[in-house]
């Protein structure tokens, strides 16, 4: 895995693996590099287990509470 890929900004298209809802935390295991996707709700039910075996845990979930611009025409 590259630097860029794990470094990227989560998207829509970033499902959890838990429920298939949107993620906004990505995990990255050390001793695979492998990449695990959850939700919010997921993440936190996963981080005391989780968090140690990773060597990056990028947490976007402060984008939960973002407001959408609006735009008027």
């Amino acid at each position: 895995m590259t630097t860029a890929v794990a470094d990227r900004t989560l998207n829509a298209l970033d499902r959890c693996d838990r429920c298939g809802a949107q993620a906004y935390v990505r995990v990255v295991l050390e001793s695979s590099g492998g990449e695990l996707l959850f939700c919010g709700h997921h993440a936190r039910a996963v981080e005391s287990t989780l968090k140690p075996l990773s060597s990056d845990w990028q947490d976007e979930t402060g984008r939960l509470h973002e407001k959408a611009p609006v735009t008027i025409d």
